[in-house]
């Protein structure tokens, strides 16, 4: 059993299945949020990449010390097409994590994007480039290469944890993770909602959009407060 601090674990299977992950390329992530009651969402990260587009695909995680990207060079050694690495640097922004190589790395093995709770360089190039890449900062300043780190263990990226496989979308409102156990009912959630708010754009065109519940509401909150 490898010590704690170098462990690289294998993520757990079953594996969130293809159709579903491009089921959530066709929502945002804030109706994504909202069909977990708002309570889930990565905080304080920034789409960094040309056109902020959506970014999709499956956790591959990294815990690691602040400012050390040893394993994370291991973790893009490991991906594959449809990953997203996605790096627990203790919010750190003092030194970058990934930059311009390794982003060239992690695209030519078919990786979706980075997700990294600290900062980044190269940020001219990563502006110009579709790969997917939200982070807390950017800076010069480059990392060290010594560990510890470890791989496919839970991490905490911007107040919300993810797990080996979960289910990662990012996109200009920025990331949120959906449990893998989950994944398949927050889909149907988020597309019906998607639905539901494209009927509401329709009605607001043609001028027939009413919102009778928030005289209910006033009617509700004034009542109790008497």
């Amino acid at each position: 059993m490898s010590l704690i601090g170098f462990r690289i674990l294998s993520r757990p299977d079953p594996a969130v299945a293809a159709e579903v992950l491009t089921g959530f390329a066709a929502v945002g992530a804030a109706q994504i949020s909202d069909c977990m009651n708002r309570l889930y969402g990565v905080n304080g990260l920034r789409p960094l990449h040309a056109g902020a587009r959506r970014m999709v695909g499956r956790a591959l995680t990294v815990k690691t010390r602040p400012g050390d990207n040893l394993m994370i060079h291991k973790a893009i050694a490991l991906a594959g097409a449809d990953d997203v690495i996605v790096v627990d640097g203790g919010g750190d922004t003092c030194n970058a994590l990934v930059g311009e190589l390794m982003m060239m790395d992690a695209r030519a093995r078919g990786v979706a994007g980075f997700v990294i709770d600290g900062a980044v360089r190269d940020a001219d190039v990563f502006a110009q480039e579709p790969f997917g890449c939200f982070a807390r900062g950017v800076t010069h300043r480059g990392p060290y290469k010594e560990g510890p780190g470890e791989i496919n263990v839970p991490v905490a990226v911007g107040g919300q944890v993810a797990c080996a496989g979960d289910v990662v979308v990012g996109d200009a409102d920025g990331v949120v993770i959906v449990p893998a156990q989950h994944a398949e009912a927050v889909l149907a959630l988020a597309l019906k909602k998607e639905a539901d708010e494209a009927a509401i754009k329709e009605k607001l065109r043609a001028g027939t959009y009413a919102k009778p519940w928030v005289d209910r509401i006033i009617a509700e909150k004034a009542g109790a407060a008497q």
